[in-house]
C-alpha cells in the first residue's frame, strides 16, 4: 500500500503542468498527494518498473491500492483530493468522458507547443522550476 491518496507522476518541463503541480501543492492542506516530476535524475532509479515514454505522454497516477490511471482520472482525482472534483468531474461523465479524453489526448501530445502560445515558454529548464526540492520522494 502506498502512503498517499495518490501520487501523480508530472512532467516537470511543461510549464502549464508545473503551474497546475504548485497550484495542487498550495491546496493539497492534508498532503494527501505526493508529486513525482518524471524529469527528475533519480525518476527511473526510483521508479525502474514504469515505463517513462508512457508516463511522458500523458500524466500518470498511483492511487493508495496501487492501482495506476492515467489522463483526465488522475486529474479528476487529484483536484477531488483538494476539495475541486466538481470542476472536472463533468469530464467524467459517459458521453462527455470520450471528448474530453481525446481533447487531453491532443493537449498532452502537444503541450509543449500550447505551453508557448499560453505562456510564452515552450519548457522550463530544471533551474528554473520553483519547487524542485520540494518534491515528495515516495
Amino acid at each position: 500500500m502506498l502512503t498517499h491518496e495518490l501520487t501523480i507522476f508530472y512532467d516537470g518541463y511543461c510549464p502549464l503542468c508545473l503551474a497546475e503541480m504548485r497550484k495542487l501543492k498550495e491546496l493539497d492542506t492534508s498532503k494527501a498527494i505526493s508529486f513525482v516530476d518524471i524529469q527528475e535524475d533519480c525518476f527511473n532509479h526510483n521508479y525502474p518498473h514504469l515505463n517513462w515514454a508512457a508516463l511522458n505522454a500523458r500524466i500518470h497516477g498511483y492511487l493508495a491500492d496501487g492501482r495506476l490511471i492515467s489522463g483526465l482520472d488522475v486529474t479528476y482525482v487529484a483536484w477531488k483530493l483538494v476539495g475541486k472534483g466538481w470542476v472536472y468531474a463533468p469530464l467524467r461523465w459517459p458521453v462527455i468522458r470520450w471528448f474530453a479524453n481525446m481533447a487531453y489526448n491532443g493537449f498532452a501530445k502537444h503541450r509543449y507547443t500550447i505551453s508557448f502560445l499560453l505562456t510564452g515558454k515552450k519548457r522550463c529548464l530544471p533551474c528554473e522550476q520553483v519547487n524542485r526540492g520540494s518534491h515528495d520522494k515516495n
